[in-house]
């Protein structure tokens, strides 16, 4: 029997690459965003269905569940809709700080419940949300984007241990670098005067070629959401990318504050 996935934030990056291999390998794939009448490729798949979701929007995550349940039992919700916030803390505004926690962590916690029900009364399903290694190690000019993300990570591990009962997975993947345009339309700059050094060491570090050769592709990223899905495993965290892999390794390896003075000298110094 065929399977199917719901995913969010499927207009571009990595949530379009998913929606893409996940229909190559033969699965149904329900792929949301705020406006899919934009959408030009992916309406083009066959077993591609794309339906309206603001995640932010209450009223239309349970417009948009039923709608998806409606079509078919769903065996998969990939939650991948978020952006970033980034800049100076103190110059953010209450509406800058409310959006980014709404969308990338509310929205997930919003979507996540409206598909409980169903997951639990056919005694199985996946959730598989979409972090970062943010999530997992903290970076400078990125407070809000990395509580949103700890958030995630924190949520998904405890929310694991509730579902498990019920024949229910929860697994994250959480990226490093992705060679997308998350800098551009995914990504919201704050500054501030009397930052502006620090922010333009920031930028030009995040802007070195030979640290962006090194970014994955939203391809690479995307087969790691396709294994996490498919390996049989309860494997809670997928750290994704060669990169955040060896970040990842670093900071266990030497600990916190010898690794928080790395990615000072690294960003700042």
């Amino acid at each position: 029997m065929t399977k199917r996935i719901f995913i969010t934030g499927a207009s571009s990056g990595l949530g379009k690459a998913t929606a893409t291999l996940f229909a190559e390998q033969g699965w149904n794939v329900i792929a949301t965003m705020r406006k899919p009448e934009n959408e030009s490729e992916l309406d083009k798949i066959e077993n591609i269905t794309l339906l309206p979701l603001d995640v932010t929007n209450p009223k239309q995550i349970k417009s948009t569940v039923e709608k998806a349940i409606s079509i078919g039992t769903i065996d998969v919700v990939f939650n991948n809709a978020g952006y970033g916030l980034a800049g100076v803390f103190e110059s953010f505004t209450d509406e800058q700080i409310s959006r980014q926690i709404n969308t990338n962590l509310i929205g997930v916690m919003h979507v996540t419940r409206a598909f409980i029900p169903h997951f639990r009364e056919k005694k199985n399903g996946l959730f598989i949300t979409t972090t970062s290694i943010g999530g997992l190690m903290a970076f400078p000019y990125f407070s809000v984007y990395n509580a949103t993300k700890w958030a995630l990570e924190g949520w998904s591990e405890a929310l694991a241990f509730e579902l498990a009962s019920h024949g229910i997975l929860v697994k994250t993947v959480s990226p490093g670098g992705i060679a997308t345009d998350f800098g551009g339309r995914s990504m919201e700059m704050v500054t501030h005067e009397a930052y502006a050094e620090e922010l333009e060491k920031i930028n030009t570090t995040m802007t070195d070629p030979a640290i962006i050769q090194n970014h994955s592709t939203a391809e690479q990223i995307a087969q790691v959401v396709l294994d996490a899905t498919t390996d049989g495993q309860s494997k809670l965290r997928y750290v994704a990318g060669e990169g955040a892999k060896a970040m990842y390794a670093q900071r266990n390896e030497v600990g916190d504050e010898v690794f928080r003075a790395g990615i000072r000298k690294m960003f700042l110094d």
